[in-house]
């Protein structure tokens, strides 16, 4: 086990907090969170990559977690935002870049990160996420903002982390669940909306294109659309890997731990031979 360093680093939009694990001279992995959840979705990899010699950041997104959303909220956020979120969290903490791994709304951060800051990126491993917002993928957000606007976050918490996991898996490890439950009832009405109106507007596939950081894609094979989505990716993105996670959902790091975990070892190993 290691200890973990609770920080709350001053943005220009809010207090963003961030949770330190692994040795301060480790090279640096930024681990981001889906929306409507927080850095405990992490807890795992931060544990074993800390013991390995990383240093590991894991912020949890403006209005999730121990995060402040900004005041007065100033919607729309765009994806952009969260990405200078992620940029002052290096600059406070004097990093210059870091081996970025984001999952769900996290990797659609990265996209954004590789396009407006790539200098910040020593890598990239975007799990579960696609760089655009086509109409089926958008309008599903318009109901979901309504009820949490309605009703707050709890509202989806349940039906969230059921799509997410499925019965079976939560019937067989209630604490992972009711962690992860937690933390969706937990997230702010403004973090989740504004988060929300940001993947709306997701507009990144052009800029994958010219990404040129070691890049692995990461999905899991029962996730929807999006192993097809991210198959189109892989042949956008030079030199990228592609790793479908099988019998895995929307969380291959939490339903498939031991696989995802292999992945993303070998993506960490191919980015520091690179390096």
């Amino acid at each position: 086990m290691t200890t973990t360093q609770h920080l709350f680093l001053p943005s220009a939009a809010c207090r963003v907090a961030v949770h330190v694990d692994g040795p301060t001279d480790g090279p640096v992995v930024l681990l981001a969170h889906a929306i409507l959840s927080s850095s405990v979705l992490w807890r795992r990899q931060a544990e074993w990559l800390a013991a390995e010699g990383w240093r590991v950041l894991r912020p949890d997104t403006r209005g999730h977690g121990r995060s402040e959303a900004p005041s007065p909220p100033s919607l729309p956020w765009r994806m952009g935002d969260l990405a200078r979120d992620v940029v002052e969290i290096l600059d406070a903490l004097d990093i210059r870049a870091a081996h970025y791994v984001g999952l769900s709304l996290g990797g659609m951060c990265g996209f954004a990160l590789a396009e407006r800051h790539p200098e910040r990126l020593a890598s990239l491993c975007l799990c579960d996420c696609r760089a655009d917002a086509p109409a089926a993928f958008a309008q599903p957000w318009d109901e979901r903002i309504a009820l949490v606007e309605a009703q707050g976050c709890e509202a989806l918490a349940g039906p969230t982390i059921e799509r997410w996991l499925g019965r079976d898996f939560i019937a067989a490890h209630p604490a992972e669940a009711q962690a992860l439950h937690a933390a969706a009832a937990g997230t702010s009405r403004a973090g989740m909306v504004g988060c929300a109106r940001a993947i709306q507007q997701l507009d990144h596939r052009a800029a994958a294109r010219a990404i040129r950081v070691p890049t692995t894609l990461v999905v899991g094979a029962n996730d929807a659309a999006l192993p097809d989505a991210m198959r189109e990716l892989r042949a956008e993105i030079p030199g990228a890997h592609l790793e479908i996670v099988p019998d895995a959902g929307h969380l291959p790091n939490i339903d498939q731990p031991e696989r995802f975990d292999a992945a993303l070892r070998a993506h960490l190993e191919r980015a520091r031979r690179t390096v």
